[in-house]
C-alpha cells in the first residue's frame, strides 16, 4: 500500500469516527492533550523554583512558583477528570452506533449479498478483527497516540531549544544527540514493521478459527440450545471443542509474542544507551558551569522524554499505518454496493383490480452457481386469483417467490407487472405491495401486537383479528397480557414459550395485518399436522379475501382451493391448471405426487 492511499484510509478513518460519535472523538482528543500537557507544568516550574533557590531570590518568588504549579496542575486535572468522564460515558454511546452499523448495512444490502457466504465471513472477520483490537479500536488508540507523541515532542522542544544553544558544549556533541535519535528511530522502524508483519500474518491464519469459536460460544450461550445440550449431552463436546479453538489461538498468540520481544530487543538497547548519552551530556554542561541547575533539571526531564516520545511516535505511526490494511477491509465490508436496480416508476393504483402478473422465460442461478435454479419459467395470472405453486424439495418454488418479490432479478428473461418490467418500477414501493410469509421467517422477541404489526404502535383490534384468522385465536386467549405479551424470553422473563406451527401461525397474522395486494405463504403450514393444515386451507378464503394469493407447497393440500396450480419440477414448470384438470392427468407430476400424499388428507 502506497503512502498517499494510507494517508486516504486514515483521512476516512478518523472521518468515520467523527460521523459515528462527534462527541467521543472530540473528548479522546482533548482528553489525551491535556493528560499529556499536565507533567510539563512541574518541569518548568521547578527549574524555577530551584533557580530562585540557588540564585537566592526572595522567598516570595519561590512560594509564588510552588502556588502555580500546584494551582495549574490543580486546574488542568480538574478538567482533565470532567473530561475522561465524559469520554467514558460517550464511549458506550460509540460502540452502541458501531455495533448498530453492521445492522444498518445488512438491512441496506441486497438480499443477494446476504445470502453470500463471501460477505459474512468478511463480517465475521471485521467484527472479529474489531474485538481483537485493530480497525477502530486501533484507529482511536492511534489518534491518542498521535496526539500524546505531538504535545510532548512540542513541549520538549519548546523547553529544551536554549539547551542547543549553550556554548559550553561542544557542536559534536549537540549534533550526536539528534544523530543518536535517529539511529533510534531507524531501528525502531525496521523492528516494528517486522513485528506487524508478524501479528497481520497470525491474524490472517486465524480468521477461521476465530470464526468458528465465535459460533461455538454464541450457541452455548444462547438460552435456546439449552434443551438439546442437555438431552444430547454435548455439554463436555461444546466446551472442550470451544476451549481447544481457544488454546490453540492462544499458544500462536503466545509465540507471536516471543517473537515480537526479540525483534524489539535492538529498539530497547539502543534507547537506553541514547539516554545513558543524554545524561554524560548534561552532566558535562553542569561541570562545565554556565547552566543554572534548574536549567539542568529541566533539560534532563524533557530530552529523556523527547526520547522516549520519538521512538513511541514511530511504532505508533507503523501501526497506525499497519491498522490501515485492517481498516481499508472494514470499509470494504461497508461499500459493499446495493447493484439492485430502483426504478422510479409508481405502482398503478386500479379501481376495477385488473393487475397482471407475468413470468416471461426467466430463468436464474445463483451468485457463484453453475446450476440453474430456474428454467424457462413461463406462467400469468392476474390479480384476485389464487395460485399455488408444488413440488418437491429443491424444485425452485422458494426461488420464483424471490424473484417475484425482487430479492433477486432474474438471470434470464423479464417478470412483468400490467406489462411493465417490475425492475422499472420504485423499489420500496414495489416490495410494499407483497406481504409474505418464507419458511425460514423470523419472529423477534417483542410484544406479540409489535411482532404482528412490525412497529411500536399498533392497531389493538386489527392485531387481534388477524391472529383469528391465522387460526392462533385459541392461543392468544391464555396469554397472560394478550398482545402484549412478549414472545421467547431475550427481553422479558415473562415471555412466552412458542411451538413452530404458533409461530407459523403468528407469521401469517403478520402477513395479513401489513394487508397487501398480494399475499405469498411459503411453506405457511410446513409445522402443522395434514389435520391442521387441512382445517388452515378451508378456511383461506377468510384469510385472503380478495388479495392474490400464492401458496407455495411440497405439500397439496392448499391445492384443491386454488384458481390455478403451477407444478416445479427440477426448476421448471411441468404442468398448470387446476386440482380437477391435473389430477385427471394420470401420467403427470401432479397425479404422482398427489398419490402419494393422499392417506395424509383423508378425513
Amino acid at each position: 500500500m502506497k503512502l498517499k492511499e494510507h494517508l486516504q484510509i486514515f483521512a476516512r478513518g478518523v472521518k468515520y469516527a467523527f460521523a459515528l460519535e462527534k462527541r467521543h472523538t472530540t473528548l479522546v482528543i482533548l482528553d489525551t492533550f491535556l493528560s499529556s500537557i499536565t507533567g510539563y507544568i512541574p518541569i518548568y516550574f521547578s527549574a524555577k523554583i530551584i533557580d530562585a533557590l540557588a540564585e537566592g531570590a526572595p522567598t516570595e518568588t519561590a512560594v509564588l512558583y510552588v502556588v502555580l504549579t500546584v494551582g495549574l496542575v490543580f486546574l488542568v486535572k480538574l478538567l482533565n477528570t470532567y473530561v475522561s468522564l465524559a469520554k467514558d460515558i460517550s464511549s458506550g454511546m460509540l460502540w452502541r452506533a458501531e455495533d448498530w452499523s453492521y445492522s444498518k448495512k445488512a438491512m441496506d444490502m441486497a438480499y443477494e449479498s446476504i445470502e453470500n457466504p463471501e460477505v459474512a465471513r468478511l463480517r465475521y472477520r471485521v467484527r472479529r478483527e474489531n474485538q481483537t483490537g485493530q480497525n477502530l479500536w486501533r484507529l482511536y488508540r492511534s489518534i491518542e497516540g498521535l496526539v500524546r507523541d505531538l504535545t510532548k515532542i512540542t513541549a520538549s522542544l519548546a523547553l529544551t531549544a536554549s539547551f542547543f544553544a549553550l556554548p559550553s558544549i561542544p557542536l559534536l556533541w549537540k549534533l550526536a544527540i539528534p544523530a543518536g535519535m535517529l539511529l533510534v528511530l531507524v531501528t525502531q522502524i525496521f523492528t516494528t514493521g517486522k513485528t506487524a508483519k508478524l501479528e497481520r500474518k497470525f491474524q490472517e491464519d486465524s480468521v477461521d478459527m476465530n470464526i468458528l469459536s465465535e459460533q461455538f460460544y454464541d450457541y452455548i450461550q444462547h438460552y435456546g440450545a439449552g434443551k438439546d445440550i442437555r438431552l444430547y449431552r454435548m455439554g463436555d463436546f461444546l466446551a472442550d471443542s470451544y476451549v481447544e479453538l481457544e488454546r490453540k489461538y492462544w499458544e500462536g498468540n503466545l509465540r507471536l509474542g516471543y517473537k515480537n520481544a526479540l525483534w524489539g530487543i535492538p529498539a530497547t538497547i539502543l534507547n537506553h544507551a541514547l539516554k545513558l548519552g543524554l545524561y554524560a551530556v548534561l552532566i558535562y554542561a553542569a561541570l562545565q558551569g554556565g547552566v543554572s541547575v534548574g536549567s539542568i533539571a529541566k533539560y534532563v526531564s524533557c530530552l529523556m522524554i523527547l526520547a522516549g516520545t520519538f521512538s513511541g511516535t514511530v511504532r505508533n505511526i507503523q501501526l497506525t499505518f499497519d491498522n490501515n490494511h485492517y481498516l481499508k477491509r472494514y470499509f470494504s465490508y461497508f461499500d459493499i454496493p446495493n447493484k439492485m436496480y430502483k426504478g422510479s416508476l409508481t405502482v398503478e393504483k386500479r379501481e376495477d383490480n385488473e393487475y397482471t402478473v407475468e413470468f416471461r422465460n426467466v430463468s436464474f442461478k445463483y451468485p457463484g452457481a453453475e446450476v440453474y435454479a430456474l428454467q424457462n419459467v413461463n406462467l400469468k395470472f392476474k390479480i384476485g386469483e389464487k395460485l399455488a405453486i408444488v413440488g418437491m424439495n429443491g424444485s425452485g418454488k422458494t426461488t420464483f417467490i424471490k424473484l417475484l418479490c425482487r430479492l433477486y432479478d432474474p438471470t434470464e428473461g423479464e417478470i412483468l407487472l400490467n406489462g411493465v418490467n417490475i425492475q422499472k418500477y420504485d423499489y420500496d414501493e414495489y416490495m410494499s405491495v407483497f406481504s409474505v410469509v418464507f419458511q425460514d421467517f423470523t419472529l423477534f422477541s417483542f410484544k406479540l401486537g409489535e411482532v404482528v404489526a412490525c412497529g411500536k404502535d399498533f392497531d389493538e383490534e386489527k392485531v387481534k383479528e388477524c391472529l383469528i384468522k391465522a387460526n392462533f385465536g385459541d392461543r392468544l386467549a391464555t396469554l397472560p397480557d394478550g398482545v402484549h405479551t412478549y414472545l421467547y424470553k431475550h427481553y422479558s422473563e415473562n415471555g412466552v414459550e412458542i411451538s413452530g406451527g404458533e409461530a407459523q401461525k403468528i407469521a401469517l397474522a403478520r402477513a395479513l395485518y401489513k394487508d397487501a395486494p398480494f399475499i405469498l405463504l411459503d411453506e405457511p403450514t410446513a409445522a402443522l399436522d395434514p389435520i391442521s393444515e387441512y382445517r388452515v386451507y378451508s378456511n383461506f378464503n377468510a384469510i385472503s379475501g380478495d388479495k392474490t394469493a400464492v401458496y407455495i407447497s411440497h405439500r397439496l393440500a392448499s391445492c384443491r382451493f386454488c384458481d390455478k396450480i403451477a407444478v416445479f419440477d427440477g426448476g421448471k414448470i411441468v404442468q398448470t391448471g387446476d386440482h380437477e384438470s391435473l389430477l385427471a392427468d394420470t401420467q403427470g407430476k401432479y397425479h404422482s405426487l398427489w398419490n402419494a400424499q393422499a392417506q395424509y388428507y383423508k378425513e
